[in-house]
């Protein structure tokens, strides 16, 4: 499909800066696959949902993987991708021109790093020096690694370190968090659970490439970054005995559809995952186990935009982009919430 068919115009002050607090106070909108669209808040999921539904969260959990340092004379940003092994890390880099493979960079609070190999995509193997675990590294020495639209609007300061960490956040290795549920507090899962609404985890490293733009002019042309992931033995078969009963898996956020997705044979069963996947999911796919999902609002021309499309109908998720645009509807990362629940 042409990439422009997923494109709207998105008013700059629609774009959300910060998170509302308390996060489940966000705005959501149910969308059905007809009929008028549903406007709530956060807090009144349990509402919307039916007892035994089974809400799916990404446990990961968001590392300081955006550093600055230097090569020589020359500022070199890079932004951690995906892990290789216990010192090698993927990454994208700014000012990569000034960066080739063997250049040893310094990242400033004794924290160093060689690039080693340039990827086709022009990304670099970057291994870190030293025999400290690099998850203490890079506390020492990064950032948040905030989306581009926020940190292009406003410096990374030590509220984000909070704000940009969901309250499922259990296993180091993501560089964006899933941003989904970052809308869930204390309160909200005990409603959920009051209601009957079962709750599972899985494990996503989200990478950067989620912000990277598709460039292609066709989704066929389009190569999609892979990322870890795993879905235990237990946490499989407890979602297949969820189905088998009737109860609709819900996905929190597209890494934990995409990872489902991935795991889920044809017939809809889910097996037990650990490994890299790189699923692309635009219309015409066929949903193989997820029953719905709750996302937050995403950007024009992306693949998470064409996933939605792939969910409701690219027609129908136009339409509610544009009526959440004008409703003054907060999008992105810190943004509100949609929840998409197809006949």
């Amino acid at each position: 499909m042409r990439v422009g068919l997923f494109d709207f115009d998105l008013p700059p002050e629609n774009i959300a800066l910060r998170p509302i607090s308390p996060r489940h106070a966000a705005r959501m909108m149910r969308i059905g696959s007809a009929g008028p669209f549903g406007h709530h808040q956060v807090i009144g999921l349990p509402g919307l949902l039916r007892p035994g539904d089974c809400l799916i969260f990404n446990d990961t959990r968001v590392i300081p993987g955006q550093l600055s340092g230097r090569r020589g004379d020359a500022v070199i940003g890079a932004t951690l991708h995906k892990r290789l092994d216990l010192r090698r890390w993927q990454a994208f880099i700014r000012n990569a021109k000034r960066v080739k493979p063997g250049d040893r960079i310094d990242f400033g609070d004794a924290v160093f790093a060689c690039a080693e190999e340039r990827h086709e995509d022009g990304s670099f193997t970057l291994s870190f020096e030293g025999e400290e675990p690099v998850e203490i590294l890079l506390e020492r020495a990064g950032t948040m690694p905030l989306p581009p639209y926020i940190a292009g609007k406003r410096p990374t300061d030590e509220q984000d370190r909070s704000d940009y960490q969901t309250m499922f956040a259990a296993k180091d290795g993501a560089v964006a968090a899933p941003t989904a549920a970052l809308h869930f507090t204390p309160e909200l899962t005990a409603a959920l659970d009051a209601a009957g609404i079962e709750r599972a985890t899985l494990t996503l490293h989200v990478g950067a490439g989620t912000f990277l733009p598709v460039k292609a002019q066709d989704t066929q042309a389009h190569v999609m970054h892979s990322e870890w992931g795993q879905i235990g033995a237990a946490t499989a078969d407890r979602l297949n005995q969820i189905r088998a009963r009737g109860g609709r898996l819900i996905a929190v956020g597209t890494t934990s559809l995409r990872l489902i997705e991935s795991a889920a044979d044809t017939g809809g069963t889910i097996r037990a995952f650990e490994g890299d996947t790189d699923i692309f999911i635009t219309p015409g796919y066929r949903f193989k186990a997820v029953g719905g999902l709750m996302t937050n609002f995403h950007l024009p021309k992306s693949t998470l935009f064409m996933l939605v499309s792939a969910m409701m109908g690219r027609t129908r998720m136009q339409a509610a982009y544009a009526e959440a645009i004008a409703q003054g509807y907060r999008f992105y990362s810190y943004g509100d919430s949609s929840l998409l629940l197809p006949d």
